[in-house]
């Protein structure tokens, strides 16, 4: 079921929503649309972040039935969660009734799609890790511990003769404290890599 909620309230999505699970239906197959019933609607009117409550609120997918003019709104709503677009199409906005004005021409409606995909793309997973685009930086942005001067075998490494530089090519910065008070092993030059 796509249920659209334009001119209501959570009361009355509330009521709806207890009707269709009265009657069979199984609340993962109930996706509540956002929408606002004017056409065009003006984009102070939108309220997007009604679509977020409502998700919260009844824990179930949603979606946006959108009638603005143009695409950003729909791809918008796809970025904070939207499952569902519903958008009117039309041959020619010139055309005489309500949904003309606010619906999208078919190139329009492709790019609108095109747009909701990138976004798609866009948003990812929620796993924080290096990406496959980045990974090859990890070497040439990322910092090793070097000498700030030169330092020679068995003088111990303190702050005043370390420091962290690129490249990656060494130990890193992350395991700064664990050398710091360790000897040198041999003598190291001003930006050496140091190795303990």
């Amino acid at each position: 079921i796509i249920l659209s909620t334009g001119m209501s309230n959570i009361k009355e999505i509330l009521n709806a929503v207890n009707i269709l699970i009265k009657f069979g239906t199984k609340k993962k197959d109930i996706t509540i649309l956002h929408c606002n019933t004017e056409y065009p609607t003006p984009y102070e009117d939108v309220n997007l972040k009604a679509m977020i409550k409502i998700k919260n609120y009844f824990n179930c997918s949603v979606g946006y039935s959108d009638h603005t003019l143009g695409t950003i709104v729909p791809v918008v709503a796809v970025a904070l969660g939207a499952e569902v677009i519903e958008k009117h199409l039309t041959l020619n906005r010139k055309m005489s009734g309500p949904d003309h004005k606010a619906s999208l021409e078919p190139s329009e409606f492709k790019e609108m799609v095109k747009k909701i995909r990138l976004t798609e793309n866009i948003l990812g997973t929620n796993k924080k890790i290096a990406s496959k685009s980045e990974k090859k930086n990890i070497r040439i942005a990322r910092k090793s511990i070097v000498a700030s001067k030169k330092i020679l075998k068995g003088e111990v490494f303190t702050v005043k003769n370390l420091l962290v530089k690129r490249p990656f090519t060494g130990i890193s910065p992350m395991n700064w404290y664990k050398v710091l008070g360790k000897k040198a092993k041999k003598n190291f030059n001003e930006d050496e890599i140091i190795k303990i």
